[in-house]
C-alpha cells in the first residue's frame, strides 16, 4: 500500500479537488483520495498495480498536473 500528497497549483476550490476525487477513484487500485482545497493539495492511497507515475499522468490528463 502506497500513499503520497501531491500538490496541485491547479485546485481552486472544492469543486476541483471532486473532479479529481471522481476521475481518480474510476481506478480500482487507488483506495482513497483526499484533496484540500486551501492547502492545493491532493493526499492518494493507492495499491499496486497502480503506481505513481500513473496517477500522475492521470491528473495531468485532467488538466491538474501535480508539481
Amino acid at each position: 500500500l502506497m500513499k503520497k500528497t501531491f500538490h496541485i497549483q491547479n485546485i481552486s476550490c472544492r469543486h476541483c479537488v471532486m473532479t479529481i476525487q471522481n476521475e481518480l477513484s474510476e481506478n480500482e487500485n487507488i483506495l482513497s483520495v483526499l484533496g484540500d482545497a486551501e492547502k492545493k493539495e491532493v493526499t492518494v492511497e493507492w495499491q499496486s498495480p497502480a503506481s505513481e507515475e500513473q496517477i500522475r499522468s492521470l491528473l495531468k490528463e485532467i488538466n491538474y498536473p501535480a508539481e
